[in-house]
């Protein structure tokens, strides 16, 4: 299958996401057990501060110019700061995307170097327009579970599939644009970062339903709230015994 057959297979699983804060790029990925919920995936940075923030998040679906504001009680977010990946859950039928989804890549194997793959988006200096790039593994950064790829990363194409061309008729999604690392000496080209997205499917996989998401939502923000107090030493966590008068 050509890459040209890939991008017109992956096209109406593509978002564009507008915040007040910029744009990137959304794709669905998954759906939840029950079919209820569909999965979007994106970079953390797209839209944290607007979910921090409580502000509604412009989805725009590219191949038919539908168009949804997500507020705060319409969705669910799952962010993963150190990988810079993030979910969007919305009611299924939001938006309208494909019955089915496309595979995703096995997280205990990984493209060798050299391998060719693609990734597509809507960066800032063609917007709204979708854009395709190419390019080939330079290396897989184990800890990390992410890929450096000789290719570039606009602004705006954060978010956007990263994807295999297979010899079936069904692309594989590899991971998600996360960001593009520039060389800070000289003026030669630096490598695109593209991200691992396989513990949100795990994720998904054990929600039934949005009522069960925003509580798992909900105790995942007071654990990390939690966390930070207890790395911060918080004078209102801390216990060193009482007062003594002087």
């Amino acid at each position: 299958m050509t890459w040209s057959k890939v991008q017109k297979k992956i096209k109406p699983y593509l978002i564009r996401i507008e915040t007040q804060q910029g744009s990137g790029t959304g794709f669905l990925f998954a759906y939840n057990p029950t079919g209820s919920l569909a999965a979007i995936a994106t970079a953390a940075h797209v839209i944290d501060h607007a979910h921090d923030w409580k502000q509604p998040i412009k989805l725009i679906h590219d191949e038919t110019g539908k168009v949804a504001f997500v507020g705060e009680d319409q969705r669910v977010v799952f962010l993963n700061q150190t990988r810079d990946a993030a979910t969007i859950l919305v009611p299924k039928g939001t938006l309208p995307f494909p019955d089915t989804t496309f595979p995703i890549a096995d997280s205990a194997s990984y493209r060798a170097v050299g391998s060719e793959l693609a990734w597509t988006g809507f960066p800032s200096v063609a917007y709204p327009t979708l854009c395709f790039f190419s390019g080939r593994v330079s290396a897989f950064l184990m800890q990390q579970d992410c890929y450096l790829i000789d290719g570039v990363a606009i602004n705006g194409v954060s978010g956007g599939p990263v994807f295999c061309e297979k010899t079936s008729e069904t692309p594989e999604i590899v991971g998600i644009i996360s960001a593009y690392l520039p060389n800070r000496s000289g003026d030669t080209p630096g490598l695109l970062r593209a991200q691992d997205i396989t513990p949100f499917v795990e994720t998904l996989s054990t929600l039934q339903s949005m009522h069960e998401a925003k509580e798992r939502e909900e105790a995942k923000a007071q654990n990390a709230e939690n966390k930070m107090d207890s790395e911060s030493g918080d004078p209102a966590t801390k216990t060193d015994g009482p007062e003594t008068e002087h």
